[in-house]
């Protein structure tokens, strides 16, 4: 019972609960009187007061006073029962406020663009009920309805300019618009949803298109991860091979350092046999001649004596080892033969694994090798200025006052980066003026007296507005491709691959030449800036 007449006439509709010394407007509503006190107390600026609820006007400011009925019926209703308010959804996270709630402010469901205020459900209902507000538009809660209305003359955002591109009220249209192409925002987002369409079908097909490449992506990394599991396979069986080709020639070597070891053993053996037999008899003479030496009889010792001498002499040579010895130098010399043909097949397997890698064919690809280069400020000429941190490089006709490095030029406009590169390295500048060149050499003293591609040390390419060429120990290769104002270059270090690229606005990669050599030291990348000309590294992402 409590809650029915608290929602009722006994309700005050600007605080929500039970009213408190009552007063009733002239227009017939009723209201706390400090709840309407301090609705009006907002309005004194204006000098118009209105009821909260169906905005009849008064002026001046009506004197309030208190209404006794209300308050008698409220004394009668406050007995052991009190009234409880009526109790409406808060504001949470990311709700809007109502404009009208004083007390406790409750969640805004609408927003009115003619009063330019969100309303709770509450205080909307004057909206609905009264003929006043028939006009009024009633739109979702905005956030900040400040967002709609000029700044200039607090108007209701509703043209939009087309000549300056913004929304303005109806008053700028007459005012700093005049002139202007001008239309109402509905009509333009007519026109601008139009182009929805053909926007909403270019992403579609960029969608399937990308869609379409991730697919064949994804074949070509299931292809290439059974192509590199099949070449792994197949070196874990070379692998195999060589190991077992490797094994049957020690077991064979190792058999026939047996077999000769066990021939040579024979024969000394047959040897110490032999001498073991000739000491043998030595003994049994010389026993024999200390025997006869000892015989006491002359007849006796002379007729044993012609015996003794008639014996054979002993063979005391010492050219028995002549037989006995046996080179085993077969066995280093298979050794280094199995050395050798391991090493062969170790570079073979090198420089297939280089040949086999192809260069990249799309930018996105080349892109996966970006390599971040910096330039020296030690090696750059006297009339060239870097700036944005050393990735700019730009001729000036005021020479500057540079410090003396042993690796700086001083008779050509030249500068080098900071990277010396080994690797697989891709990177892209952007070039303007009458001419540049864009090179890699060798680091070394004899490189400050003289031009890229003047030496068998350094290679470079020469851009100008008329002609491209390539240059390397002083030759020159005409280059027919036309180049754009930016050029990409790879290498390929352990190749000996180096290539230059023209990369259009649209990321199309053209290639302008690319050679073929042997790189024995790390290559850094150079440029010469010629006069009114410059370059800048670009950040590759």
């Amino acid at each position: 019972m409590a809650e029915s007449w608290a929602a009722g006439p006994l309700s005050c509709s600007i605080c929500l609960d039970v009213l408190k010394s009552p007063v009733t407007l002239h227009c017939g509503h009723s209201y706390c009187m400090d709840c309407v006190n301090a609705y009006w107390d907002e309005e004194d600026q204006s000098g118009v007061y209105s009821c909260p609820q169906c905005r009849h006007t008064f002026k001046p400011r009506p004197v309030l006073k208190k209404s006794t009925v209300l308050a008698d019926l409220m004394g009668e209703m406050s007995g052991p029962e009190k009234p409880t308010p009526h109790v409406k959804d808060g504001v949470g996270p990311g709700d809007v406020e109502c404009d009208f709630c004083t007390v406790r402010k409750l969640k805004a469901v609408k927003s009115c663009l003619v009063c330019l205020a969100s309303y709770c459900a509450t205080h909307l209902q004057p909206h609905y009920e009264s003929a006043a507000f028939k006009r009024h538009k009633l739109v979702e809660v905005y956030a900040s309805i400040q967002e709609r209305i000029c700044s200039k003359h607090d108007k209701l955002l509703e043209v939009y300019c087309r000549s300056d591109g913004q929304c303005i009220c109806l008053l700028c249209v007459m005012d700093d618009h005049k002139g202007h192409d001008t239309l109402s925002a509905a009509a333009e987002r007519k026109e601008r949803q139009k182009q929805f369409g053909k926007k909403k079908q270019r992403y579609q097909q960029g969608m399937q298109e990308k869609e379409k490449q991730l697919r064949e992506l994804r074949q070509k990394m299931k292809a290439l991860k059974c192509t590199a599991d099949a070449a792994a396979d197949q070196n874990e069986k070379a692998y195999a091979e060589i190991v077992q080709m490797a094994d049957k020639s020690r077991r064979a070597v190792k058999e026939t350092i047996s077999v000769q070891e066990k021939a040579a053993m024979s024969r000394a053996e047959a040897l110490m046999n032999q001498l073991e037999k000739e000491i043998s008899e030595l003994r049994m003479g010389e026993d024999k001649l200390k025997q006869l030496s000892h015989t006491k009889d002359h007849i006796q010792f002379l007729q044993s004596c012609q015996s003794v001498f008639d014996c054979p002499e002993p063979d005391v040579s010492s050219d028995f080892n002549i037989h006995l010895h046996t080179s085993f130098d077969f066995v280093t010399k298979a050794i280094s033969d199995l050395r050798d043909k391991m090493e062969n097949i170790a570079k073979a397997i090198a420089e297939i694994t280089v040949t086999n890698d192809p260069d990249p064919k799309t930018r996105q690809e080349f892109l996966l090798y970006s390599y971040h280069l910096s330039l020296d400020p030690n090696t750059a000429f006297e009339n060239l200025i870097l700036s944005e941190g050393n990735s700019k490089i730009t001729w000036i006709k005021k020479a500057q006052r540079h410090s003396y490095h042993p690796d700086r030029f001083t008779k050509y406009d030249q500068v080098l980066c900071t990277e010396g590169l080994s690797g697989v390295c891709y990177w892209e500048v952007e070039w303007r003026g009458p001419r540049v060149e864009i090179a890699v050499c060798y680091k070394g003293a004899e490189l400050q007296e003289s031009c890229f591609g003047y030496t068998d040390k350094s290679w470079c390419i020469s851009l100008s507005n008329s002609i491209c060429s390539f240059w390397h120990n002083g030759i020159t290769t005409r280059i027919s491709v036309p180049c754009s104002s930016t050029v990409g270059v790879y290498l390929n270090h352990k190749a000996g691959s180096l290539s230059f690229y023209s990369v259009s606005d649209s990321g199309q990669m053209m290639l302008l030449h690319r050679m073929q050599t042997t790189f024995s030291k790390p290559l850094y990348p150079g440029f010469m800036v010629s006069r009114g000309a410059s370059v800048r590294i670009l950040t590759t992402k």
